[in-house]
């Protein structure tokens, strides 16, 4: 068994397209080698900051033999009276079969000539040259390059490319490039190694790289870059800010891991530690040490409590050159911190109030208005969420407040420069001019959560703004009739609405949002007339959007799709139930999930749907929850029908309550023997009989049995 190697050499690639390219280039080298009848042990993809490499062991000599099955002419044109005619023998021929060895088959179409023919398999050295050029120029990435004569394009021009089956170099050539590129067995080491690096076998390509100070294995890279910068943490006493996404690019960017520890300049650990991590992680890509107090106020105006004056960068050069990495990084940080002192500076030179004015020539989007026109839109909203949400005064008044002056920062020097500090900085901002902690709260935490994993708004008006904020961007973008499509939602809708259905789950916050948006609906209309979408229309689609999100977050949470269908499914009733109160619909899935899981849902399953496929018969309205004014005991003949009566009256405090969801789901599985002894037992009823008021009495009593079920959930959307 042979081991090969794939070795794409090239100049500095992003830190992200390893990420996107090595999911993409296992993916289809597995394809084609299953394809080309290869077998082989394991498929390793790894990855440096300059090469991508495919290592693949246990490959056979040849590929295995294959039979192709070819269809040919129609029978009757193929044979004539028992002979072959002229089109079978060329049939036969073109196959390099005798024309014996043709078969005769039926099909749809009438019968038809087919050929069996074996394919030898080509030898390994001549598939993976075949193969290689496509894995090269197939991979998909954003921002690639067009470098060389032809169309072919890449993340980063192609330099040098390693071909190896065992000892031999496989016979590959990239005519594309320019000058075209030819498979051998030099690779390149370090950017600092002085020489090409001979390759012997595929087989040494770890090793040797090794010794050309590459770490080649990313996953390996990974785990010493993790180990070093813990080990220098734990002997700071600190702990690591290291978001995934740093670390990640982290990897990325070295390819001969060096973990260096520079000092920041005490003289700046007066500005917030904000502002600190994100001139170290977002800009330098360095990592914030975090002192023993950890930073438990999100307010704090200063970093001296919160982080150490040192900080660690991993570092690609040379271990004699750490002392000048350690200086020359210290500067560049000295000087982005400099400027974000001044900025700060600038920005206390200026009130909030002021601030707020200056919105007015900042613009929103076409057709929206300013900055200041969405505030105030967003006041609107904060109002009305507060009545809707009966909130007291004491909630209320910092909402207000904060609700004015939460995008103040947006034209600040500190937010102009750092992006990623908004609501941030405009909530310190705002407490250094004497307002209170709960509008600076509000104000910090209304952008929350920014994506998936984020926190969720902890204080009520902090939470009141998070929702104001996203309906007011979902009102705002959806009135003008845009709407996320495929991968493409410019203003992060969708993240606005998983965040609105979020933020409701976590406060426990019954909204009527249907309700909700017919009201905004209305006061968007008039904001923007003529709209792109009618009042009802407007307030409809972003109804089926929220559905769609609260359908997508159940999902995530681990339920069954058909579980989250029998909560959120098709019915309209069910549609407008789930947007009046979106927390209990999270409750119904949670409780059809543990009886599934459990393995008590099923019996509740096989009663509710028998009764519920003869109460469609019926023209029983979804909202009868009794059966008292529906069902006519005079008209009883056996005794189960009073039985299931009974049933349905124990049902229906718990149906009409809208809460004691356990109670229901418990009620629906003991009303089982009534059903089995309504439908099969001795006393058992014909339901459709021949006696008008004796059927239509029968179907409302199991009407509104269905009925009571529905306040549960739509069974008939569960699998068997």
């Amino acid at each position: 068994m042979a081991f090969f190697l794939l070795e794409i050499g090239t100049e500095e690639l992003p830190a992200d397209f390893a990420r996107l390219a090595l999911p993409q280039l296992r993916d289809q080298v597995e394809k084609d080698l299953r394809d080309a009848r290869l077998s082989h042990d394991g498929i390793q993809v790894t990855s440096t900051p300059r090469r991508l490499a495919v290592l693949v062991d246990g490959l056979p000599p040849r590929a295995r033999d294959g039979e192709e099955e070819r269809k040919g002419p129609p029978a009757g044109q193929a044979f004539r009276d028992g002979e072959p005619t002229p089109a079978a023998v060329g049939f036969a021929k073109r196959c390099g079969l005798p024309v014996e060895r043709l078969e005769v088959r039926e099909t749809a179409k009438g019968p038809f000539v087919f050929a069996r023919t074996l394919q030898r398999g080509q030898a390994t050295e001549e598939v993976l040259a075949a193969l290689i050029p496509g894995w090269i120029w197939g991979l998909q990435g954003r921002r690639f390059m067009r470098w060389g004569r032809g169309e072919s394009r890449f993340s980063r021009p192609v330099r040098w490319l390693v071909a190896l089956l065992d000892q031999v170099v496989i016979p590959v050539e990239l005519a594309e490039c320019d000058p075209p590129i030819r498979a051998g067995r030099h690779s390149r080491g370090h950017r600092l190694w002085p020489e090409p690096v001979e390759i012997p076998s595929a087989s040494a390509y770890a090793s040797v790289l090794a010794a050309a100070r590459v770490m080649v294995d990313r996953e390996a890279r990974a785990t010493a870059i993790r180990e070093r910068l813990e080990g220098a943490a734990a002997g700071d006493g600190a702990r690591l800010d290291l978001p995934g996404p740093l670390f990640e690019e982290l990897v990325d960017l070295v390819e001969d891991p060096r973990v260096i520890e520079g000092a920041i300049d005490p003289a700046f650990l007066s500005l917030p530690p904000e502002v600190l991590s994100t001139v170290m992680r977002a800009h330098q890509r360095y990592v914030p040490l975090m002192g023993p107090q950890a930073l438990t106020d999100p307010l704090a105006l200063s970093a001296e409590e919160a982080l150490l004056p040192r900080f660690l960068c991993v570092s690609n050069g040379l271990e004699a050159a750490e002392a000048t990495v350690r200086r020359g990084n210290e500067r560049v940080l000295r000087a982005r911190l400099a400027d974000a002192a001044f900025f700060l500076r600038c920005d206390h030179a200026v009130a909030s109030i002021d601030r707020r004015e200056a919105l007015d020539r900042v613009m929103f989007a076409e057709g929206l208005g300013s900055l200041r026109d969405r505030t105030e839109r967003l006041e609107w909203c904060t109002d009305v969420l507060l009545d809707a949400l009966q909130l007291p005064e004491a909630v209320a008044i910092p909402c207000r407040r904060a609700a004015h002056l939460c995008k103040h920062d947006l034209v600040s020097q500190m937010v102009g420069e750092f992006p990623e500090l908004q609501g941030i900085m405009g909530a310190k901002y705002l407490l250094a001019e004497g307002e209170s902690v709960a509008v600076a709260q509000a104000v910090l935490e209304h952008y929350r959560p920014r994506g998936a994993g984020d926190g969720l708004p902890q204080s009520v008006p902090g939470a009141v703004l998070a929702l104001a904020e996203r309906f007011e961007l979902l009102l705002s973008i959806f009135s003008r009739g845009e709407r996320p499509s495929g991968s493409s939602d410019p203003y992060g809708l969708r993240r606005a609405g998983n965040g609105i259905v979020q933020i409701l789950w976590h406060q426990c916050w019954r909204l009527d949002v249907a309700e909700w948006l017919r009201r905004a609906a209305k006061q968007w209309h008039t904001l923007f007339v003529p709209s792109a979408a009618n009042e009802e229309g407007l307030a409809t689609d972003l109804g089926l959007f929220l559905r769609e999100r609260l359908i997508s977050l159940l999902e995530e949470e681990g339920m069954d799709a058909d579980v989250v269908q029998a909560i959120a499914g098709g019915q309209a009733h069910e549609r407008e139930r789930i947007l009046r109160d979106l927390c209990d619909a999270r409750e119904r899935a949670s409780l059809l999930q543990d009886l599934r899981d459990q393995g008590e849902l099923g019996a509740i399953q096989a009663v509710v749907q028998r009764a519920s496929r003869l109460a469609e018969k019926g023209d029983l309205g979804a909202n009868i929850l009794r059966a008292d004014a529906v069902v006519d005991a005079g008209l009883f003949e056996r005794p189960s029908e009073a039985a299931l009566l009974r049933v349905v009256a124990s049902l229906s405090p718990m149906a009409e309550s809208g809460r004691r969801h356990g109670d229901l789901a418990q009620g629906l599985a003991a009303s089982a023997g009534a059903l089995a002894a309504f439908f099969d037992g001795p006393e058992s009823v014909m339901v459709m009989c021949d006696d008008a008021d004796r059927r239509q009495n029968r179907l409302n009593l199991l009407g509104v049995f269905r009925n009571q079920s529905w306040v549960l959930a739509d069974f008939s959307r569960l699998e068997n």
